[in-house]
Parts: structure tokens; C-alpha cells; sequence
């Protein structure tokens, strides 16, 4: 049995496995198999065991931190109410790093961590299975999206629209741009004037190279 085997036999403690599969809507040999390490549990799953149980998916996946996550914060006793009873998803981020200036290498695309996000404030924007989170690198967006910077990519929306902006990979390079259609290509364009926008041309070899991987649909900024 895997580490996250025995943190899933933890949280089902005497209950049957057929039972506890039941109550989560998946079947026993789904479970069976998360339980013996073949497979990672998916995202709805965790959010049910957060939503219901009130476990930690960090802990769940990785085993950092407690296994009990406090799901609300809770108001003065005269208020006698929570401040968070809404659900939740929780979108990954991956390790590879968008460019926002010459381009990056992108890395292994791995899930590092989850992040709560309201579920009716991602399906509003878009599919929320299709989500990614990615950090920044460059100025070439400044001074709307600066260095460091985390965006919330949509891989289900990659039809350019004009004036919108995506994480686009070009060869072994992935950037940040807005992007305009030509029936050539695509044009590349930044919003700090001092870069020059792209031209990629979709004829020929290149065409297999160049993919708009998503919409950027939301970017934070950690405060320093």
C-alpha cells in the first residue's frame, strides 16, 4: 500500500470499502485502486472529502499538514454564523513557468499543489476541470501582468478572439501574449511597448510546433 493508500485507509477507518466508495460516488475498485497506490485520487473526490469530512487536500495528496482542515472561519458567538459556506474546487498548479518576455523552457508539467477557488466563480469563467495555475516570468505584459505573477489558464478555450490574451507554446517555448488570428498564422502580441509583437507563420513544418494552450481567464499578485 502507497503512503496516500494508507492516508485514504485512514479516513475510511472501519468503514467498508464498497460503502465508503458508495457514499463518495465511485466505484470500489476506483477506490481499491487508489487505496494500493495504481492510481492518484482525481479532484472531485478530494473536494467531497474537504466538502464533507472537512480533510486537508494537501494532506490527502502529499501528506503536509494536518488532516483536518478548518473549512470555515467562524464569526462571534453573538453572530452564531459562518463566513465561508460555499463550495469549493480546487485547481492545480503546474511546474512549468510561462514567459512573458523572450520565452521560457517549459518543464515537466507536474501538479505541485491545489488551490481553493469558489466553484461558482470558476464555472462562470469557464470549465473547471480544464483550469491550471502557472506563474510568470518576464515584463513583456507589464503593466497589466508583472513578473511573478500567477494566471489562471482555461486549456479548454483556444480559439483566438482579438484583444485576448493566452499562454501559447512555440517549439519548446511557452508564452504569455495576446494573440490575433491571420489566415497565415498567428501575430503575438505584448503590452509593454518596448516588445516587438511575434509573427508565427502556421505553414509548413511549424504548424505541428505551435499551440495555444489556453485562455487566461484571472492573474494574482502576492504582495511583497
Amino acid at each position: 500500500m502507497s503512503e496516500i493508500g494508507y492516508r485514504l485507509k485512514a479516513i475510511r477507518k472501519d468503514e467498508s470499502q464498497e460503502a465508503f466508495a458508495a457514499r463518495f460516488g465511485v466505484h470500489r475498485n476506483t477506490l481499491a485502486r487508489w487505496e494500493s497506490g495504481d492510481r492518484t485520487p482525481d479532484l472531485d473526490f478530494v473536494q467531497r472529502l474537504v466538502s464533507e469530512l472537512g480533510i486537508a487536500p494537501e494532506w490527502v495528496l502529499r501528506g503536509v499538514g494536518p488532516m483536518h482542515a478548518s473549512a470555515c472561519v467562524q464569526l462571534s458567538a453573538a453572530a452564531k454564523q459562518t463566513v465561508c459556506d460555499v463550495d469549493l474546487m480546487f485547481v492545480p498548479m503546474v511546474e512549468a513557468r510561462i514567459s512573458a518576455g523572450t520565452g521560457s523552457f517549459q518543464t515537466e508539467v507536474g501538479s505541485e499543489r491545489l488551490y481553493a477557488f469558489r466553484s461558482d466563480f470558476l464555472s462562470r469563467k469557464g470549465s473547471p476541470a480544464q483550469m491550471v495555475l502557472m506563474h510568470v516570468s518576464g515584463d513583456s505584459m507589464e503593466p497589466e501582468i508583472k513578473h511573478g505573477d500567477t494566471v489562471l489558464i482555461d486549456q479548454s478555450q483556444c480559439e483566438p478572439r482579438p484583444g485576448t490574451m493566452y499562454a501559447v507554446r512555440v517549439g519548446e517555448l511557452i508564452y504569455l501574449k495576446v494573440v490575433d488570428a491571420l489566415p497565415e498564422g498567428l501575430v503575438l502580441k505584448s503590452i509593454n511597448a518596448a516588445y516587438e509583437p511575434m509573427k508565427v507563420d502556421l505553414r509548413g513544418d511549424l504548424v505541428d510546433g505551435v499551440a495555444i494552450l489556453g485562455k487566461v481567464i484571472w492573474w494574482c499578485r502576492e504582495a511583497k
